[in-house]
């Protein structure tokens, strides 16, 4: 790194006098704590991470150092649950994502759909309707089949799924019919939610690393992933 992006001796210094009075903030916070799930305490903690790891970046930018501190991801974390106690409903709300890989797989799907809706009267005509181009085959897709059998077949649509996520928040009461349908993803309390469940290539990544990382130093992986032992010329 050039001096000219390098931060200076200052910033670092002033970087690890923030880490010091969060510190400070952090185990004053948890001496009045009212409970386990104090505000305070997670407000205390997440500003503490984010001082430790902005000095921990300017300490390597400038000396090549490293901390021994370990900054936990925010975004494994949820906030600590204020919902109620006892809900009286709940939203689950769920994000797919898909690439579209094949898509004349993907038209000749929805085109199936279209013949069998009309008994095959217009199924030399169903390229020229909706299925005839990619975003209207997926609207023919998903007003034929349920998200969950999209996804268990996703394959045989021509789709490659991506990450996924599955939220589920508590309410007092139930929404009134239509109350959120112009904007049914705004105004999410994450203090609500109750749990979640995601999926993600990162985390195959990260088991991937965490097994090479544990296999014994005369094994090896071969080209399908399993593991051999090394021969013992070598």
């Amino acid at each position: 790194m050039s001096d000219a992006v390098q931060p200076t001796t200052a910033e670092v210094r002033a970087a690890a006098e923030a880490v010091k009075t969060a510190l400070d903030r952090h185990l004053a916070a948890v001496e009045r704590r009212s409970g386990d799930d104090d505000p305070a305490v997670y407000e205390a903690f997440n500003e503490l991470a984010a001082a430790a790891e902005e000095y921990d970046e300017l300490l390597y930018d400038r000396y090549d150092e490293v901390t021994p501190f370990e900054i936990p991801g925010s975004d494994d974390t949820l906030p600590p649950y204020t919902g109620p106690e006892e809900p009286n409903a709940l939203s689950v709300l769920i994000r797919r994502d898909y690439a579209v890989v094949e898509p004349q797989r993907l038209l000749a799907q929805a085109q199936r759909v279209e013949a069998v809706e009309e008994n095959g009267a217009t199924a030399a005509a169903g390229f020229d309707a909706a299925s005839g181009t990619v975003h209207g085959a997926l609207g023919v897709l998903f007003g034929e089949f349920e998200p969950d059998e999209i996804a268990s077949r996703h394959k045989e649509f021509g789709l490659e799924e991506g990450d996924s996520t599955l939220w589920v928040t508590a309410a007092d009461e139930p929404a009134d019919p239509g109350e959120w349908l112009e904007t049914p993803f705004e105004a999410i309390d994450p203090q609500r939610v109750v749990c979640r469940f995601d999926v993600s290539a990162v985390f195959d990544d990260e088991s991937d690393d965490e097994l090479e990382d544990d296999l014994a130093p005369d094994s090896e992986l071969d080209e399908d992933g399993d593991l051999e032992p090394l021969d013992a010329d070598r």
